[in-house]
């Protein structure tokens, strides 16, 4: 227990910092944790005996990441994006040369790697710029963290005290719907302050935001789970002593960041 607040201090404590540190720290940090994540989730899917395309999937996320990023520092045509393509579907010609007996599932699972982790990560990211595209502004990815902390905290707490009836027994055990709610109502009082903080956005919009990441960061949390079940790990890394891997801490955000930008992207245009 121990080892496993100190390692949520600490790295609370630099996640803060990246995002008040300014845009650049913002971005080369998520940068950075966005192709660790996709690098664990490549090595866990390969315990199960799959072979995804590392090295190409990982230079494909950076990629991804960094030309997402760049929009907001840059003046360049989004069509360049486009040139992420042939590196992306570079994996059906090296796939060709390999003697494997399930060859799609290899390069399904290079896919989903982009999908699950990469673009999540660049919703979150796109948050620190969603009122001017060129402009950085940490109150929404600061809210956004505090709210999906507040429902994980609120979910624990009401599931230790209140926890009776299961929420999705197959896949995560321990989860109730005391506690799911519990965590719902802890994210929407996180949104209430901060919408006395932040008075940009209306309080219905933060409650809104609040809801959305509690709900949709708690089905993130159930398909990680899933996918852990699947390939039988108890955990999806050991970087964090005493918290599992980068996954476990951000299944979370990879679900919610998507559907919040969409959320607020709407209501600002």
């Amino acid at each position: 227990m121990k080892t496993r607040a100190v390692t949520a201090f600490f790295f609370t404590i630099v996640m803060l910092a990246s995002i008040f540190s300014g845009s650049y720290a913002f971005s080369a940090f998520y940068l950075v944790l966005s192709v660790l994540t996709l690098f664990e989730f490549y090595k866990l899917v390969k315990t199960s005996g799959i072979r995804p395309h590392r090295n190409i999937g990982l230079m494909a996320g950076f990629l991804i990441f960094i030309m997402a990023a760049g929009l907001h520092y840059l003046d360049y045509d989004t069509k360049y994006l486009f040139l992420c393509i042939p590196l992306v579907f570079s994996v059906f010609v090296v796939e060709l040369y390999k003697k494997n007996k399930i060859p799609f599932a290899n390069i399904s699972y290079t896919f989903v790697g982009f999908i699950y982790v990469t673009i999540p990560f660049c919703f979150f990211h796109a948050l620190g710029f969603l009122g001017d595209m060129k402009t950085y502004d940490f109150h929404l990815p600061l809210a956004f963290l505090l709210m999906l902390w507040g429902n994980d905290t609120g979910a624990y707490l009401f599931g230790v005290k209140y926890g009776k009836r299961k929420l999705f027994e197959r896949h995560s055990p321990k989860k109730s719907w005391e506690g799911f709610f519990g965590g719902l109502l802890t994210s929407a009082l996180v949104a209430l302050v901060l919408a006395q903080v932040f008075p940009e956005h209306h309080t219905g919009t933060w409650v809104g935001m609040a809801l959305l990441i509690g709900c949709f960061g708690t089905i993130g949390d159930l398909v990680e789970s899933m996918l852990k079940r699947s390939l039988d790990a108890k955990d999806s890394g050991g970087l964090l002593p005493g918290h599992g891997g980068l996954l476990d801490r951000f299944d979370g955000l990879l679900l919610a960041a998507p559907v919040v930008y969409v959320y607020l992207y709407l209501i600002k245009h």
